[in-house]
Parts: structure tokens; sequence; C-alpha cells
């Protein structure tokens, strides 16, 4: 089960779609990753498409998590109605913003999530069940130099799983857009994947551009949560490989 690997911060390697097509997700599910996020924020995804995306992930044999759009009630209550076992939250540089996602995450007494059929429970047929037991796995994004600067008071939140480095929205509050490698960069993953060992929360992140050098850093690191490419990176790379060749 993901959420016993997450707590136990064992390695759990998924991926990313961008584009809004359970094809996509379905591919990169049957090829191995454990997890898939639906990326709501910047991806081509609608409230319709998240359904099918979740549905795809789970046949495929992984499992679906949504980048919500915003740190907001409707968007993580819609991700996890809609059948995503976990969201992952953006716009969190506090531990009131990361209290919020929390909020919205959970049921009462716990939160403020509300209780409906809905697609996750089987539209009502496992609502008893789903309501006591259903534990959504909670990621916050780390992408600021705010976020970096409050990252211990943010992993103190109850509710919080862990959290996720978003690569390119933190270099550029650096002031370095673009350079995920810069040295400010990996001191400020440094300084993440050190306050999630002390506070027993996983550390995440999304390496874009995969290759050994990062992967092999991140690793070292500590962090166990990791993201791999995207679909649209995938895609594009692909294509250009096949295109060399001729």
């Amino acid at each position: 089960m993901l959420r016993n690997k997450i707590v136990e911060r064992k390695l759990c390697v998924g991926s990313w779609c961008q584009i809004g097509h359970p094809a996509n997700a379905e591919i990169l599910a049957a090829s191995g990753f454990e997890w898939i996020t639906a990326d709501c924020e910047h991806g081509e995804f609608e409230d319709g498409d998240i359904g099918n995306f979740c549905r795809a992930v789970k046949l495929a044999g992984s499992v679906p998590l949504v980048r919500v759009r915003e740190n907001a009630l409707i968007p993580i209550r819609r991700a996890l109605d809609l059948g995503a076992d976990g969201v992952i939250v953006p716009l969190v540089d506090n531990a009131a913003d990361a209290a919020k996602a929390v909020s919205a995450a959970l049921y009462p007494p716990a939160g403020i999530r509300g209780f409906a059929w809905q697609r996750a429970n089987g539209w009502g047929m496992d609502f008893d069940s789903y309501a006591k037991n259903f534990k959504p796995l909670l990621i916050v994004m780390i992408e600021s130099r705010s976020a970096v600067e409050n990252i211990d008071e943010i992993l103190d939140v109850d509710g919080v799983d862990g959290c996720l480095i978003g690569p390119y929205d933190m270099s550029g509050s650096y002031g370095i857009v673009g350079q995920t490698g810069h040295e400010l960069i990996l001191n400020a993953c440094e300084k993440i994947a050190d306050a999630c060992r002390r506070h027993k929360k996983v550390a995440g992140q999304h390496i874009v551009i995969p290759d050994k050098t990062n992967v092999k850093t991140a690793l070292a690191q500590g962090y166990t949560f990791i993201a791999l490419g995207m679909d649209s990176f995938f895609l594009k790379a692909g294509a250009k490989a096949a295109l060399e060749l001729a």
C-alpha cells in the first residue's frame, strides 16, 4: 500500500501527467510507476477528466494522485470525491496554508470536507466504510524561498504526510529561473530533506528532466517520494530521439 510506504519513507517512484487524456495515465501506470499525478494546476485537466484519470491509473495497477489547481476547499474536495487517493497541494508557504489544505481534505471533526455520495465511495454503496476508513495522502508543495524558510512549521502541521519540491517555481523564487541545478536550489533541497528526517515526514521531489546525476543526488539527499518526468516530456524526448535516427 502506497500510504504505508510513504509513512515508512520507503522509495516510491511515480510520474506526472499534464495532458488530460486517460490513455497517457494508463500507459505510464502500466509501465511500472507506483503512482501517477494529474496536474490540474498547469496541465489540461478539468473536473470531468479527473474521474477517467483515476479509473485508468487504478485499472493499470497504480495509485492516482491529483495536484490540485489551488489550495482551496472545492478543488481538493473534488479531486478526492472523483477517486484520487491523495492530493498534492500548491501554494503552501507557511503553517496556516498547510492547515488549510489538511482541513479541506479531511472529514469532520478533523476537517471540513463534505459528506456525499460520490465516485470514490462507489456512488454511495461504500459510503460508511469510506467515510470511516479512508485517509487521503496529503503532500504539500514547497515552491518558494518563504516555504523553505518555514519548512519546520509546515511539516509540524498534523495531517501533512510530507512535501514535494516544485523545482521551477522554486528557482523563480530565488531569482534563478529554470536553473534547477543551481547551488541555491541544491542547498534548499538539502534543508528540506533534513527537516523531513527530523519531522519523520516524506521528502518528495519532481525531477522533470531525469538523468543519472539528478536522480542520484535526490536519493543521496534522502528523497524517497520521487516523480520522474511527465507525459509531455516523455513524448517530446521520444519523438526527438526517433528523429535523430533518420
